[in-house]
C-alpha cells in the first residue's frame, strides 16, 4: 500500500524491548467513553519583541492572542476499550505589521511585513487501549527527549502519527512511535520535518521513529533512555539520570546528567555528523532558594540539533535564547530561583541566570552540506554569554484562579567571532495564560 507506515529495523528492535500486554485491576475499563472525557481550554496573550543590536538588522516585535480546546474522552467499556482526542487552537493578531514580523510569534508574512490577522488549525486521534497499553493514531501532543512538541510561543506544536505506550511494571514506562508530519507553532497547516540548525535545501525527512524508556522506582531518583531515527538525517540517543536527595525538611540537594548521541544515517543529508553533547547540574535548594550551577559541552565539529521549533533539548544550559549547542561549545550557567511562598506570597517565583560559553568554529567543514555556514575561519576563540531573568505570578484562588502573568527578559552578547553566526539581541516576553476546565 503507497501509504503504509513503514518502520525501520532501529524502530523495530526497539519496539520489541516494549514489554508484552499485562492485565491491570479493571483499572483500563472503569471510566466509559463520556464518563472519563474532559474538555480544557487555554487562553494565552503573548507579546515578544525580538531586539537585535547588531548593526543593519531588523527588529521584530509581534502580539498576539491564542486559543487553545482540548478534548480528551474515556474508553469505551470491554478488554479492549476505544477513545478519541481531539483539540482546535486559533491565534489572533493584536499587532505585528510595518516590517516588525517575524518574532516566531505569528506566521511569517507574504513580504509585504505584516503577518495574517488569523490563523488556526484542528486535528483528532483515535486511541485504543488495551490493560496497559495504549496505543494512539492521528494528531498529537507529544513530549519526550527525542521528539518534543514546541510549547513556548503563543500556540503548541503538534505531530501527525502513531504512538504506543505501556505501563506493565511498576516504575516503568516504555513508548514508542512514528511521526511523519508537524505543525509548527507559528503556522496553521502540517508539513514534513526539518531540524532547527541544518540546511536541508528545500529538502526534509519522510519521517521520525523513536523507542524509549523512563524508570523512576526509587522515590526522588528518574531516569530515560531514548533512541530515534530522523529517516536519512540521524540516529540520536539520550540518556538521563536526575536524583534529589533531601538532607532536612528544608534543604535538600539535586545532581543530574543529560547525555545526547548523534550520528548520521541513510542518505545524510545534513552531512556527516558525529556529536556527542552532554550537561551537567548540581542544585541546592534552602527554603525556597535554590541555587544551581551547570556545566555543558558539545564534542563535535556541528552543532547540537533537534526537531524545528521542538522542545526536544534536554539540556541544562538551553536559555530562553540561545541553548549554548554550538560546534565544539563548552558552556557553564549560574542560576538563583527563589519561590515566595515563604514570605506568605504564594504563586509568586522568580529566576536569574547567567550562562557563557566558547566555540571552536574553525573545526568547521565549511563543505559541510547541512552545517557549513557554521564555520569561520577567525572563529577559533568565539564567545558569547547570556543574562536572563524571570518573574511569574500565578492566582492560588478565586474566580481568576490559575490565571498566570509572566515577565521574561534575556539578553545575549557575542565577541565578533561569534556575530558571524548569531546576532546580539535583547528579548522581551510578556505572557498571560489562563488554563479553564470546562468538564
Amino acid at each position: 500500500m503507497k501509504n503504509a507506515l513503514k518502520f525501520s529495523p532501529l524502530f523495530l528492535a526497539l519496539a520489541a524491548t516494549i514489554p508484552p500486554l499485562a492485565y491491570a485491576d479493571d483499572e483500563t475499563a472503569k471510566d466509559g467513553f463520556f464518563e472519563g472525557s474532559s474538555l480544557k481550554l487555554h487562553f494565552r496573550n503573548y507579546y515578544m519583541n525580538h531586539d537585535i543590536r547588531s548593526p543593519k538588522a531588523d527588529d521584530s516585535k509581534e502580539w498576539g492572542q491564542g486559543v487553545i480546546g482540548r478534548f480528551e474522552s474515556g474508553f469505551t467499556q470491554g478488554v479492549v476499550g476505544f477513545g478519541l482526542d481531539a483539540y482546535g487552537m486559533l491565534g489572533l493578531k493584536l499587532d505585528g505589521g510595518g516590517g516588525t514580523d517575524g518574532s516566531s510569534i505569528l506566521p511569517v508574512s507574504d513580504g509585504s511585513g505584516k503577518a495574517p490577522t488569523a490563523f488556526s488549525s484542528a486535528g483528532a486521534a483515535l486511541k485504543m487501549r488495551a490493560f496497559d497499553t495504549e496505543l494512539k493514531a492521528g494528531d498529537m501532543f507529544l513530549t519526550n527527549p527525542v521528539i518534543a512538541g514546541g510549547e513556548t510561543r503563543m500556540l503548541p506544536q503538534t505531530f501527525r502519527g502513531v504512538t504506543l505506550t505501556n505501563h506493565s511494571l511498576d516504575g516503568w514506562m516504555f513508548e514508542g512511535g512514528q511521526v511523519s508530519f508537524e505543525k509548527p507553532y507559528n503556522q496553521s497547516g502540517m508539513r514534513r520535518l526539518t531540524t532547527m540548525y541544518g540546511n536541508l535545501d528545500g529538502q526534509s525527512s519522510k519521517h521520525m521513529n523513536w523507542a524509549g524508556a523512563s524508570w523512576s522506582g526509587v522515590p526522588e531518583l528518574t531516569s530515560n533512555l531514548y533512541a530515534a531515527e530522523l529517516q536519512d538525517i540521524w540516529n540520536q540517543y539520550y540518556y538521563d539520570l536526575d536524583y534529589t536527595y533531601a538532607l532536612t525538611d528544608s534543604v535538600s540537594l539535586n545532581p543530574g546528567l543529560h547525555f545526547y548521541h548523534t550520528q548520521d544515517t541513510g542518505k545524510a543529508l545534513l552531512g556527516d555528523i558525529d556529536n556527542n553533547t552532554f550537561s551537567l547540574h548540581f542544585a541546592v535548594a534552602v527554603a525556597g532558594h535554590t541555587v544551581t550551577a551547570v556545566y555543558q559541552r558539545v564534542n563535535g565539529n556541528t552543532p547540537f540539533d533537534y526537531i524545528y521549533q521542538g522542545d526536544s533539548v534536554y539540556l541544562d544550559n538551553s536559555q530562553q535564547y540561545s541553548d549554548f549547542n554550538g560546534p565544539n561549545e563548552r558552556s557553564w550557567k549560574l542560576q538563583y530561583e527563589y519561590d515566595f511562598a515563604g514570605v506568605g506570597l504564594a504563586g509568586l517565583t522568580s529566576m536569574i541566570s547567567y550562562s557563557r560559553g566558547e566555540l571552536d568554529l574553525t573545526k568547521v567543514d565549511p563543505n559541510s552540506v547541512g552545517y557549513g555556514n557554521w564555520y569561520n575561519a577567525d572563529g577559533k576563540h568565539a564567545k558569547h554569554w547570556e543574562r536572563d531573568l524571570t518573574v511569574k505570578y500565578v492566582l492560588q484562588e478565586g474566580p481568576a484562579k490559575d490565571l498566570g502573568v509572566a515577565l521574561r527578559w534575556s539578553a545575549n552578547r557575542g565577541n565578533e567571532a561569534y556575530q558571524a553566526v548569531d546576532s546580539n539581541v535583547d528579548e522581551y516576553r510578556v505572557i498571560i495564560d489562563y488554563p479553564l476546565d470546562v468538564f
